[in-house]
């Protein structure tokens, strides 16, 4: 029976696990995908404290590297459901293991929100993407768009103007809401072109790939088409906490309804990182709260 494991391999999960660690408390990672979550499709991380710059991927694998050095176990599996036994729970997954422990820290992440446009999932990977630094170089010389104008998107956008011929900014207010030192990076490129207040209606492919997108003027009604090579989605994401509703209590949009403590309504359960419920979404945020939880699972077990 493990002391603590943990559900999701982010930036708070592996954090939560090396703070159970340091605490002499053994720690098991269960992540369905790979390791790092969201932070690995950031080419380039340059606020967080004490590092003047990395890659997303760069922080994840240090992290890994650290956590398995001080004696974590990993697993590649989907938890998909969680037995509350009082003084202990038993872990489920996807792939019929179960895994006994004395508490569970859910640090499930969040996943990529769609246009939900008709189409739009049968082009993933034939056209549309998430990740710029995984899928950009498919792009280079080409025309791209990015959905989105938030800072995600603006980061996107960044990177790609490095490879493309031309990005096109797509969003759908009449301004663009991430950080102005981003905007003002990006839009000083000469291959960047800014379209606001335009929604995307469709998708426009040939031969079973995107070739294009058509977007309406939210204002006036007038409807275009523009002619892309790929599009880039990065118009916020969606927690995967629905499994665990029943454990820890959710407010309206999905995320864990807990505060700072990192408790939920279960003895023994916490939660940590971007599926909860808070104001900032951030490398240094989710790290926080892996510690908070971690601490917290600590003393419940003591």
């Amino acid at each position: 029976m493990y002391d603590v494991i943990v559900v999701g391999g982010g930036p708070a999960g592996m954090t939560a696990a090396l703070y159970a660690l340091r605490n002499g408390k053994t720690a098991l990672v269960i992540e369905k995908a790979a390791f790092g979550g969201q932070i690995t499709h950031s080419p380039k991380v340059e606020n967080f404290p004490g590092t003047l710059s990395m890659s997303g991927n760069e922080f994840a694998d240090a992290l890994l590297d650290q956590i398995l050095n001080q004696g974590a176990d990993i697993e590649i599996e989907n938890v998909t459901a969680i037995t509350d036994k009082g003084d202990h729970k038993t872990v489920i997954t996807e792939e019929c293991s179960e895994y006994e422990t004395r508490t569970v820290i859910l640090a499930t992440g969040v996943k990529h929100r769609l246009l939900g446009l008709e189409g739009e999932e049968e082009l993933i990977g034939e056209g549309i993407s998430f990740c710029a630094v995984c899928d950009g170089d498919f792009y280079a010389g080409k025309t791209v768009c990015v959905a989105g104008g938030g800072n995600s998107a603006l980061q996107e956008a960044v990177l790609l103007a490095e490879k493309c011929k031309e990005v096109i900014m797509v969003q759908d207010l009449d301004f663009f809401t991430g950080e102005s030192k981003l905007q003002d990076v990006l839009f000083s490129r000469d291959n960047v072109r800014a379209m606001t207040n335009m929604k995307i209606n469709g998708l426009i492919t040939d031969n079973g790939e995107l070739s294009g997108i058509e977007v309406e003027n939210r204002t006036t009604g007038q409807k275009d088409n523009i002619l892309c090579d790929g599009l880039f989605v990065a118009i916020g994401l969606i927690p995967e906490n629905e499994p665990f509703k029943d454990l820890a209590d959710l407010n309206s949009y999905g995320y864990f309804d807990s505060d700072e403590l990192c408790l939920t309504k279960t003895p023994g359960i916490f939660v940590a990182g971007d599926c909860r419920s808070k104001s900032v979404r951030q490398l240094t945020t989710a790290a926080g709260d892996g510690a908070v939880a971690a601490l917290a699972a600590c003393r419940y077990i003591n």
